[in-house]
């Protein structure tokens, strides 16, 4: 067997091993928007033995997603959630790429330690601060506000040291040049600097989405009023204490994963290229 023989098997055996991963991965997905299409009794009823049906409905009913705006309103956690990330993903990337630019360009005392404690920041389980942060918040009057969703998350260690690997590594004679061209330190930050860093920006925009969108506790906590309630507390209301309606979770859950699912596979390169580029290895 020659060795371009055993490349072309490694090659089909490595692409046969990913088809597999993937479709392992996908078909809990799969499977749940399938159920979806289904009524709450057709779904138990198939649900064993498994079968041909288990999967694929029998009568397939478009009623769960009607039901969930119809009945839930669903569209307004909808919309909470979406105005949420839409505000929080810009504002998030600048605070801390300002703050990353600090650290990265310039000398001062305790530089090392509060660079230590913003990278142990997101080592801390959010539930031994959820408590004192809902009292501050709760101080402030910021209770069943957008502001109490936004404000607490962004700063975010783990986004703020993406964008100090990555600065720490642009060549020093591209600040100094604009610098002797008489940029201000903002005009190399955002003239010069920024639109090099494409990819951890987008990197961290995807990070912060996915932390807002999939947020559970903290909205929990402090956005408990319809007008400001978020989609992942909303999949509560088809739970109640005698009852769960599973197909109006699954339309629910479906819909959720739709945008995600929009954002992540388009921008996967340049999420790759961030993490890659700014010398964080996973």
């Amino acid at each position: 067997m020659n060795t371009q023989h055993t490349k072309r098997i490694l090659k089909i055996l490595f692409y046969l091993i990913c088809t597999v991963l993937s479709v392992l991965c996908l078909f809990p997905v799969l499977y749940a928007v399938l159920l979806s299409f289904r009524s709450n009794e057709e779904i138990f009823t198939y649900a064993l033995p498994f079968n041909f049906h288990t999967l694929v409905p029998v009568s397939w009913t478009f009623e769960n997603y009607i039901a969930i705006f119809r009945d839930y309103g669903f569209w307004q956690p909808l919309w909470n959630t979406i105005v949420l990330v839409a505000i929080a993903i810009p504002f998030s990337i600048l605070i801390n790429s300002v703050s990353a630019f600090s650290f990265a360009m310039f000398r001062f005392k305790g530089k090392a330690v509060l660079l230590g404690l913003f990278m142990l920041s997101f080592m801390i389980p959010f539930d031994s601060i959820s408590i004192p942060l809902y009292r501050i918040v709760n101080t402030l009057g910021w209770v069943d506000t957008r502001l109490a969703l936004i404000v607490p998350g962004l700063g975010n260690g783990l986004v703020m040291l993406l964008f100090v690997q990555f600065f720490k590594d642009i060549p020093s004679s591209i600040v100094e040049a604009a610098r002797i061209d008489g940029a201000t330190w903002m005009t190399v930050l955002f003239r010069v600097i920024l639109p090099l860093c494409i990819p951890i920006c987008i990197t961290a925009g995807l990070m912060v989405f996915m932390e807002h969108w999939n947020s559970y506790l903290w909205p929990l906590l402090v956005a408990r009023d319809d007008s400001v309630r978020t989609i992942q507390i909303a999949l509560s209301d088809f739970k109640t204490e005698y009852e769960t309606f599973w197909s109006y979770i699954f339309a629910a859950s479906s819909i959720a994963l739709i945008l995600p699912l929009t954002l992540f596979f388009p921008f996967q390169k340049y999420y790759v290229q961030g993490i890659t580029s700014s010398g964080v290895k996973g």
